[in-house]
């Protein structure tokens, strides 16, 4: 029997799980899935918890639900990778032995990487994050309360998960003002470390453009030092001070501890694969699928469905001696709310930047590619069914895996002399 180990029961371990045992001889596999809890959380929901969009009781499911009767689902917390003795060590105290090993341990918002964050006194008074389910709900009764003053929405570096989550927190914090007609008293200010309000030229511009049409301000190149929790304000180590009353902040973004402490990881924690097969660069045997890669791609849940579908035939083809015959493009797709009840999305991967055009069908659509429309945002609300009884089934979604530039507004190629 071959031992095959994920670490994390996440939407990475869990849609990895559901493929491995609809492939054929995976009876031969001992399948094991370790998490150290029992606790899957719809963490798209987290962004409209504090806007009273999604109430908070919904986000959180029993693993154990999601993943398939038929893996062993141990709910311990991995310590170390033991590379030479093919063991996984246990906060319990076990060891579990793999053959091939998943890591799907994702990443997690770090408040303590900044001083002044999470060891300053306005720690979930006046500064929240809502990367977590605890901070998105001790959010609500801020945003909730907010009469007047900034609202200031900060990203303090790169990379983090989901990406565009914090455009879209600014964007709904300044309709939820409108709509309770404060707009004119609550300011809502974008602080980023980007040149601009996203990392592709025209996605930024377009993006840009809609926070400075709904009059958000942008704040740019911003490198955060720390907060000023007496002046109440962000500092960054060029000397510039931006003032909050209420600050949401996206702490750095970190890999998991057992990453760091079995020397598998970069300086952030992240494990360093080779970005088109998620094979790890240090042994063939260890895969990384999700958030906890260094690839680059967006962190996102929908690069998982995406990616399982190259590392799948890629697993089966090295646990058969076979070369590996797939290669993931990258590809990324995610919504933007855009408040007053739509959205827009975006489709890239590793080569092609988001443009504008419709997805998933050409010149149908019915998606708009960099566009606000209704039914961007009603096909974002239906994503809460589609991920927990479609996407971490494995069950088949209606869109390629790899990017296609069909219905894409490319512009023209320059001609070859």
């Amino acid at each position: 029997m071959t031992d095959i180990v994920i670490l994390g029961g996440g939407t990475a371990g869990t849609l990895i799980a559901h493929s491995l045992l609809k492939q054929p001889g995976s009876d031969a596999w001992n399948i094991t899935v370790i998490d150290r809890d029992d606790e899957h959380h719809y963490q798209p929901g987290y962004l409209f918890v504090p806007f009273g969009m999604m109430p908070a009781k919904r986000i959180a499911k029993p693993r154990h639900e999601f993943l398939p009767k038929r893996v062993t689902f141990l709910v311990d917390e991995a310590r170390r990778i033991d590379r030479e003795h093919r063991l996984i060590e246990l906060a319990s105290g076990a060891t579990i032995h793999f053959d091939q090993l998943v890591i799907a341990t994702g990443t997690t918002p770090d408040p303590t990487a900044v001083p002044g964050m999470a060891d300053g006194a306005l720690w979930f008074s006046s500064v929240f994050d809502f990367y977590t389910l605890a901070g998105a709900m001790a959010l609500k009764p801020a945003i909730e309360g907010m009469k007047k003053g900034r609202i200031v929405v900060h990203v303090s570096e790169t990379p983090i998960k989901c990406p565009v989550a914090p455009l879209e927190f600014a964007l709904l914090a300044q309709d939820y003002m409108r709509k309770k007609g404060r707009d004119w008293e609550v300011d809502v200010v974008y602080v980023t470390p980007l040149d601009g309000a996203f990392t592709k030229p025209v996605a930024s511009k377009t993006l840009g453009g809609l926070l400075s049409e709904r009059g958000i301000e942008q704040v740019t190149d911003f490198q955060v030092e720390r907060i000023d929790n007496d002046a109440k304000e962000l500092v960054s180590y060029d000397g510039r001070r931006v003032p909050f009353d209420l600050l949401v902040t996206v702490p750095p973004n970190r890999g998991s501890d057992v990453v760091v402490h079995s020397g598998l990881g970069d300086e952030a924690g992240f494990v360093p694969v080779d970005k088109h097969t998620l094979q790890s660069e240090i042994d063939p045997d260890i895969w990384v699928v999700g958030d906890a890669t260094n690839a680059p791609t967006s962190k996102a849940g929908s690069v998982v469905h995406f990616e399982v579908a190259s590392f799948i035939p890629n697993l089966l083809a090295h646990m058969a001696g076979r070369r590996l015959p797939r290669r993931f493009d990258g590809h990324a797709n995610c919504f933007i709310e855009s408040g007053r009840g739509q959205a827009m999305l975006l489709d890239f991967n590793y080569e092609q930047e988001p443009v504008t055009g419709v997805f998933p069908v050409p010149k149908v659509g019915p998606l708009t590619l960099l566009k606000p429309s209704a039914i961007n945002h009603a096909s974002k609300l239906a994503f809460e069914a589609v991920y927990w009884y479609g996407l971490l089934p494995g069950r088949p979604l209606p869109f390629p895996h790899d990017m296609s530039l069909a219905g894409k507004n490319l512009p023209p190629t320059t001609p070859a002399r």
